[in-house]
């Protein structure tokens, strides 16, 4: 089988259940900017993060297929299939995951500007993709059926990332850099 099969070459793509639509419709660009999402945070895995992040950030990778195949799903033609559920579990993960990070980190007294390492600057490349993405799902929810757990488990993800870039900071002894009010 071919890499490519051309079916795509007028502009029109498949949902799962068979519905042709255009590539420019809603929800592909709402399971796109989820790739573009998981794309990002594989960059992030490739800078060199301890056993632990990276298998959680890995196990993320795994559920945002979940969501993008949710996403994907013609609800009109086909049920969601067992692989594109999405679970409170997911989101409870990530909570208690934060919480986890949060306990260990001092209170946050400013703003943060994103960066001090290149580990820290990429959490908040994934955490403002995480917030577009979350715009893009919400969007289609107004269009077309959406399970509200994909938009709290997309939220709690760009919370997540914030507080990744703290703890990476922290563990590699880097200052974060505070926003000063310009004069």
């Amino acid at each position: 089988m071919k890499l490519y099969t051309k079916t795509g070459d007028k502009g029109t793509t498949s949902l799962i259940g068979g519905t042709r639509v255009s590539k420019s419709d809603i929800r592909l660009e709402a399971y796109g900017t989820v790739d573009e999402l998981n794309a990002q945070i594989g960059v992030l895995v490739s800078l060199g993060l301890s056993e632990e992040h990276t298998a959680f950030l890995q196990n993320m990778q795994n559920l945002l297929f979940t969501v993008g195949s949710n996403l994907a799903t013609d609800t009109d033609k086909t049920e969601h299939k067992h692989a594109s559920v999405m679970k409170e579990e997911y989101i409870t993960a990530v909570e208690s995951e934060i919480d986890r990070l949060d306990k260990v980190l001092p209170p946050l007294q400013q703003f943060i500007i994103p960066g001090g390492s290149q580990k820290s600057a990429q959490c908040h490349v994934c955490r403002t993709i995480a917030r577009r993405t979350e715009r893009r799902i919400i969007k289609m929810s107004e269009i077309h059926p959406v399970d509200n757990k994909v938009i709290i488990y997309i939220n709690r993800l760009s919370d997540y990332f914030f507080i990744l870039s703290r703890i990476l900071l922290k563990d590699d002894n880097i200052k974060e850099i505070s926003w000063k009010q310009p004069k």
